[in-house]
């Protein structure tokens, strides 16, 4: 279990669903409960992934949405997780188009947000957690990937070994590697706001986009791009040669081919690990970072859980 030091908000009213769905690229409808029987709410889904874009349809905010409403005849409540580092910003951006819709948008000191990666020999997490239903405020598998396990929400100071037996607290960044190591962007040093482009961070690879939904900001480039077809550039996982030196590294520095020619950029990293916004035609070449006059090997991978091209 690792405590993570994201911001979380509290999007609650009426029209709480539709305030994001014009925000966001996934569809947010899917988290309210229509009217209907019990079994119709049970299937919703408990998290959801998007990204706020600005007017270009470049990445402002990575979130995760968290349904806390059971039901139609509740209140529509929806949890907010972002990059604590813009909790204002993303606080000013909602407000900005709340305009006056019947929405309340308030931040949560008080509750803590943990990620639960189950280790080699670990038992039914689904199983745990099911079971401590009343001391977490929402448990539910991680929407982008099954890679990154589940993500937690309980009150702050909650006793993790309680929660979920057997569990021990993880090193933060133990996470961002496990993170690394499979391509998994995350706050603004991955995407870096008015930088990142949605679909070369891999967001239709970690289910955060509909493509069938309406008009949201920063939809027409997207949607263009997507019926386009092509991605040239993408984040990938990248392994050092050589551990990298802590904090050293340029935003962005370029990331180069062995005759020279620029291959991508380098996003951030950990030990000798980290992920690139690469191009793809150079992946599989030798390629190298140049810090600060020193050349350091490095070589990307296609993760695992990507789809699988369709075999022709």
């Amino acid at each position: 279990c690792f405590p993570l030091g994201r911001a979380l908000l509290d999007v609650r009213g009426a029209e709480a669903a539709l305030l994001l769905q014009g925000l966001l690229t996934n569809d947010v409808t899917r988290l309210v409960a229509e009217d209907g029987p019990p079994q119709a709410s049970a299937a919703l889904p408990r998290a959801l992934y998007a990204h706020a874009l600005n007017v270009q349809g470049r990445c402002l905010y990575d979130v995760i949405l968290y349904r806390l409403h059971e039901n139609a005849e509740e209140e529509p409540r929806i949890l907010l997780e972002c990059d604590s580092g813009v909790l204002d910003a993303m606080q000013k951006h909602l407000k900005l188009y709340k305009i006056r819709r019947k929405v309340t948008i308030t931040p949560c000191p008080d509750l803590s947000l943990w990620a639960i990666v189950p280790g080699d020999r670990a038992g039914d997490v689904a199983g745990s957690l099911a079971k401590c239903a009343d001391q977490a405020l929402i448990s539910a598998p991680d929407p982008r990937t099954e890679v990154m396990g589940w993500r937690l929400i309980t009150k702050k100071g909650a006793n993790l070994s309680e929660i979920i037996p057997g569990s021990r607290i993880g090193n933060i960044q133990d996470y961002h590697r496990h993170r690394y190591k499979q391509g998994i962007p995350e706050g603004v040093k991955d995407l870096p706001p008015g930088v990142a482009l949605p679909l070369e961070s891999n967001l239709a690879y970690m289910n955060g986009i509909s493509f069938t939904k309406g008009c949201y900001i920063g939809q027409e480039l997207t949607a263009r791009t997507h019926h386009m077809g092509v991605i040239r550039k993408r984040l990938l996982p990248v392994q050092f040669s050589a551990p990298l030196p802590r904090d050293d590294i340029p935003e962005g520095a370029e990331i180069l081919t062995e005759s020279g020619k620029s291959a991508g950029k380098f996003r951030a990293g950990g030990g000798g690990l980290g992920i690139a916004l690469l191009r793809l035609a150079h992946i599989n070449e030798p390629l190298c970072l140049n810090i600060a006059g020193d050349k350091v090997k490095l070589t990307a991978s296609i993760p695992e859980w990507w789809p699988k091209p369709a075999s022709k």
